[in-house]
C-alpha cells in the first residue's frame, strides 16, 4: 500500500501544482469528463533508471484518494532500463483522473527519471573509491524534495535539505563579516552543538587557514587535481574534504584521490539530460 505519511507530506506540493492548472476556471469542463476506466501503459522510452513513481502515484491519488496503490509500482523504482527493453508499466485510471493528472505526474517522474540517471553516472564513475557523490542546493524552486530524493536514488547523497542544516562559509559570508575567521565565528555564535560548520576554500593558504580555527568540513572549490592532492598531504585526521566547481563526468576521474571524502556537482540538479517517458491510454 501507499505510505500514508508520504502522502500527507507531499500533498501540499501537488496541491500547488494543480493550482496552477487552475481546473476551477471551467467546472462545466471537470464535470463532464468521463468516469470510463482506461487501461494506462507508461513507456520508458529511453536508457534510464526510473525514479519518482512515488510522487507520480499520488498524483493521481489527490484526485481520487487511494485510487493506485504504490505496492504495484514500487518494483520498477531504481532500476535501470535500457531503451532497447521497449519498457511498460501498466495499470488502470478512471479517464477524467488520467487526463487531469497526467501532464503533472509525467513533468514529475521524467524530472526525477533524469536527475536520476544523471546522477548514477557520476556514482559509476567514482565506484572502487571511497568517495560520495553529492548533490548542491540547486535545486528548481519547489522542486527540492523531489530532486533531493532523486539524487538518493540514483546512488548520491544529499549535501544539505536547507541553509540551517549545515552552516556553509562562502565568500560573500568571509566578504561581509571581514575574514574567514570573522565568518567562522559569526556560525559559531549559532549555538547549533550538532550542526557542522563547513568553509569553502580557494587556495592552499586559505585551506592553511580554515584548518588552523579547527573547522572539520572543507570544501576545495575550483581546485585542480594537483592542488587537491596538496591539500590532502596537510591533511589532519578526523577532517573531511569536500571538491566542487566544474566537475563534469569527463574530468571526475583527475579527482578520484585518496583522501577525497565527497565530490559535489550542482549539475546533478540543474543539468541532468532530459530522459523520455510517455504515458498512453486506451478506453477498454
Amino acid at each position: 500500500m501507499s505510505n500514508t505519511l508520504f502522502s500527507e507530506a507531499v500533498r501540499p506540493l501537488i496541491k500547488t501544482y494543480f493550482e496552477e492548472d487552475d481546473l476551477g476556471r471551467n467546472l462545466i469542463y471537470v464535470n463532464s469528463l468521463p468516469m470510463d476506466e482506461v487501461d494506462c501503459t507508461l513507456k520508458l522510452k529511453d536508457d534510464l533508471m526510473v525514479a519518482g513513481l512515488p510522487f507520480f502515484v499520488e498524483v493521481f491519488n489527490y484526485l481520487s484518494p487511494g485510487i493506485l496503490n504504490y505496492d504495484s509500482f514500487k518494483e520498477f523504482e531504481g532500476r535501470v532500463f535500457k531503451k532497447s527493453d521497449k519498457a511498460e508499466i501498466k495499470f488502470k485510471l478512471p479517464f477524467a483522473v488520467a487526463l487531469t493528472g497526467e501532464r503533472i505526474a509525467l513533468n514529475l517522474l521524467q524530472q526525477a527519471s533524469s536527475i536520476a540517471t544523471y546522477t548514477n553516472k557520476y556514482v559509476e564513475k567514482v565506484k572502487g573509491s571511497t568517495i560520495s557523490i553529492l548533490d548542491t542546493r540547486k535545486t528548481t524552486p519547489g522542486h527540492r524534495s523531489l530532486e533531493k530524493y532523486a539524487v538518493v536514488t540514483g546512488g548520491g547523497n544529499n549535501h544539505r535539505l536547507g541553509q540551517a542544516d549545515m552552516w556553509m562559509v562562502k565568500d560573500n559570508h568571509k566578504s561581509f563579516f571581514g575574514g574567514v575567521k570573522e565568518a567562522v565565528d559569526f556560525f559559531k555564535q549559532m549555538k547549533g552543538f550538532y550542526t557542522p560548520i563547513e568553509v569553502e576554500v580557494h587556495d592552499l593558504k586559505e585551506f592553511d587557514e580554515v584548518i588552523e580555527l579547527g573547522v572539520r568540513h572543507l570544501m576545495l572549490d575550483n581546485f585542480s587535481p594537483d592542488q587537491v592532492r596538496q591539500a590532502i598531504a596537510k591533511k589532519p585526521a578526523g577532517v573531511t574534504i569536500e571538491v566542487s566547481g566544474g566537475i563534469r563526468l569527463d574530468t571526475i576521474g583527475g579527482y578520484i584521490i585518496e583522501g577525497v571524502d565527497a565530490i559535489s556537482v550542482g549539475a546533478l540538479t540543474n543539468g541532468a539530460p532530459n530522459v523520455d517517458i510517455s504515458l498512453k491510454y486506451y478506453k477498454n
